[in-house]
């Protein structure tokens, strides 16, 4: 008997427990997901600073072309002074008024070259601190040397050296042999270079100018010029074109100067510009290098010029894609 009672008292224990259990709510994981880890909102983007009104901002001439950063702001005290060759005074001005945020006409009061040779005496002594120049002379080269001058030059445009006849020659081509024959004195009458019966009066560049030594350098590459009549070395670029426009012999005339101050600074309808081996003188022609009297011009610094000082700063600039940009956007032909 005590036994059954154990097992009916047992049995309802168990049924207790059973109960028990089935009342208890299991966690439901889709109706009560854990919850998430706060998660940390980025900041917004800070708007950009407003321009510091004091950083030079380039003139809307100047396309995208944009001064240094904001590390170096060039001012009117700290400008260094530019000297150069004649036909870089468009982009000479175009620096001043760039770097120093400046009407170009302002920009323009501030320019003072002296012609390629000079400006390379100028560096030398310390009367100019960067040069925008083309090639030196010999010479200059030779002047340099003998003085320790060390210079750091970089080339940042390109022009050619082209050959003008005054309008009413018939001739609009020659060959670089014929060329190099007018000059060396062999060739002296425009019948035997293509044209009519007429003496040949061919105009010269002092030797140290910058046209000078690309004439001697590209065209007569060592045969000597051949002497000529006292009237007949030009010393100014304009009175060069000047020359062979009013010659009074006209048919007789030609001379040569520089590309980009024949075509964009001293254009004279009375002047025409040879081809030459069939190849007219462009600015594409120059940059691709189809025209064959063809030579960079450059950024020149002396060597010992401090690393930050204003003047190293500007020279790195120019060679930089901004500078450049100026360069292209002043009619230049590009570098390289």
């Amino acid at each position: 008997m005590k036994r059954v009672i154990l097992i009916i008292i047992a049995a309802a224990l168990l049924m207790s427990l059973t109960a028990c259990n089935s009342g208890q709510q299991t966690p439901d994981l889709e109706e009560n997901p854990p919850q998430e880890t706060e998660k940390t909102t980025p900041p917004e983007a800070e708007e950009p600073m407003p321009q510091d009104p004091a950083q030079p901002k380039p003139p809307s001439t100047a396309g995208e072309t944009h001064p240094p950063s904001s590390a170096f702001t060039f001012t009117m005290e700290n400008m260094p002074v530019i000297d150069g060759s004649t036909a870089t005074i468009p982009l000479i001005e175009a620096v001043y008024s760039v770097l120093l945020g400046i009407p170009r006409d302002e920009a323009a009061l501030m320019v003072n070259t002296s012609g390629t040779d000079l400006a390379f005496d100028n560096l030398f002594w310390g009367d100019a601190e960067v040069l925008l120049v083309y090639s030196p002379s010999p010479d200059t080269l030779e002047s340099a040397r003998s003085n320790n001058i060390e210079l750091e030059m970089a080339p940042i445009g390109r022009d050619g050296l082209v050959f003008l006849v005054n309008k009413i020659n018939p001739v609009v081509s020659l060959t670089p042999e014929q060329l190099v024959s007018i000059y060396s004195g062999e060739t002296s009458n425009w019948k035997d270079a293509g044209g009519e019966d007429v003496e040949i009066k061919a105009f010269q560049r002092p030797y140290r100018s910058g046209s000078q030594t690309m004439m001697n350098e590209l065209v007569m590459k060592g045969v000597p010029m051949a002497e000529t009549e006292e009237g007949y070395i030009i010393g100014e670029m304009g009175g060069l074109i000047e020359a062979v426009a009013l010659f009074d012999n006209a048919q007789s005339a030609i001379g040569y100067n520089v590309y980009y101050f024949v075509s964009r600074m001293e254009m004279n309808e009375n002047v025409l510009m040879l081809q030459v081996d069939g190849v007219p003188p462009s600015t594409m022609s120059i940059s691709d290098g189809s025209y064959p009297f063809v030579l960079d011009f450059y950024a020149v610094i002396r060597k010992d010029t401090p690393e930050d000082s204003p003047a190293r700063v500007l020279y790195e600039w120019i060679q930089s894609s901004d500078g450049q940009n100026l360069v292209k956007h002043e009619g230049y032909a590009t570098a390289g």
